[in-house]
């Protein structure tokens, strides 16, 4: 018996992983972390350190590849990278602190190799200075894109177009000590005037781009906020986010589900001496109830049909759990309107997928399990959870108070169902 209950566990955890999303909408509107890992690597975190494997190995050849530093450098701006793509919110100044991991670690491996020669080489100071200039800048555009977050943007931009041209004063100043980057003679050289225009005047270009594309990238990120919400009431987000991830997953399929109905007894003699506002606030109440506890179960799909509740589950374990909870949960919000819900569960084959014609389709799932399940919760009374024999069988250890036998429209046979304590 242990064995079966354990290989039953484990085919109902891949039946739920298989239906559940592989991706959430949050993570489809922010990125994957590989992602962001790269964006980061590229656009950020490696830009300085590239500018250094370039003068360092054009200055030292092949000895370059014997000395330590490489393999100092590289892991250390993999490792910031890692750091900053790894959350996708951090406070302004961890960002700022983010940046100057690399610079960091790849000092501290080289002074504990070089001693203090190694700030000796202009390149090594100005790692410092980039990366403490672009974590400021960075930690200062906070919030909403404005007018003073997108002045910071380009600013960023035109630091970071400035490290080609550090790059290209140093390895000059290397080449040809009399071109030291910091005398007047190094702007004598109208080549080098005109590689600090350039570069400037791409970081300017640049920064213009960026703000460009993050401005429009947050008004694309609040319509498809906007929009992921609408679909979700449709929907409901575990639907959403399989439709998102596998379109096919939402064609119609014959799939074994367990069904939940629940309905307020009482509910139409009770509205007709309320006014609709009292009425209103009550469904309200209702629904917010059943969906913030459904939200916490495997629950593929639910809707609200006046006060009466629709849930489809894939397991039938899972759905005793919701209802239990349920049940518990909703008595107090409606006893002290003298009213009380039933409920009642059955498990079989249905037809689920999308129905419907062109310009208006809905979800549904449709067939003689979930008019069986209905029949079963018109049969309970108030507080009442009532399952079938089907679902009984389903279930691990039940707590049964009671069976009866009632009659379902369309079927010869009366139905066996079974009381849950």
């Amino acid at each position: 018996m242990a064995k079966q209950r354990e290989a039953r566990l484990k085919d109902r955890d891949k039946s739920m992983k298989k239906d559940s999303p592989e991706t959430s909408i949050e993570q489809r509107l922010s990125g994957s972390f590989l992602s962001r890992f790269w964006q980061e690597l590229f656009r950020n975190t490696g830009q300085y350190p590239i500018a250094i494997l370039l003068i360092e190995s054009l200055t030292e050849k092949w000895d370059y590849l014997t000395k330590p530093d490489m393999y100092i450098l590289i892991p250390s701006t993999l490792l910031q990278a890692y750091w900053i793509a790894s959350a996708q919110k951090r406070s302004p100044w961890r960002r700022f602190l983010g940046n100057l991991i690399a610079p960091a670690v790849y000092s501290l491996g080289e002074i504990a190799i070089e001693g203090a020669k190694f700030f000796n080489k202009p390149h090594h100071g100005a790692y410092w200075v980039f990366a403490i200039l672009i974590g400021l800048l960075q930690a200062l555009q906070s919030g909403k894109p404005s007018a003073a977050s997108n002045a910071l943007l380009v600013a960023e931009n035109v630091v970071r177009s400035q490290i080609l041209f550090a790059g290209y004063a140093i390895f000059e100043s290397y080449t040809n000590p009399k071109n030291l980057i910091f005398s007047l003679s190094f702007f004598s050289d109208e080549s080098h005037v005109l590689m600090g225009l350039a570069t400037l005047i791409l970081g300017l270009s640049a920064g213009a781009a960026d703000v460009t594309a993050r401005n429009y990238l947050a008004i694309l990120q609040e319509t498809a906020g906007k929009l992921k919400t609408y679909s979700e009431w449709l929907l409901g987000r575990n639907l959403l986010g399989r439709a998102i991830n596998d379109p096919t997953s939402m064609t119609l399929s014959r799939q074994t589900r367990t069904v939940m109905f629940m309905d307020i007894r009482g509910f139409t003699s009770w509205s007709e001496k309320h006014p609709p506002e009292e009425v209103a606030s009550l469904l309200n109440g209702y629904y917010w109830t059943v969906e913030q506890l459904l939200e916490n179960f495997q629950a593929i799909k639910y809707k609200f049909t006046a006060d009466e509740v629709m849930a489809v589950f894939i397991d039938a374990n899972e759905a005793a759990r919701a209802a239990l909870a349920i049940r518990a949960r909703i008595a107090s919000h409606l006893q002290r309107n003298a009213l009380g819900a039933g409920i009642g569960l059955h498990t079989g084959s249905v037809v689920e997928g999308l129905l419907g014609a062109k310009h208006v389709r809905f979800y549904d799932v449709i067939g003689d399990t979930v008019n069986t399940a209905s029949r079963i919760e018109k049969d309970s009374n108030a507080g009442e959870l009532w399952v079938s024999e089907n679902t009984r069988a389903q279930l691990e250890n039940p707590s049964i108070s009671g069976e009866k036998e009632i009659s379902a429209k369309g079927k010869e046979i009366p139905l066996k169902v079974y009381l849950i304590q």
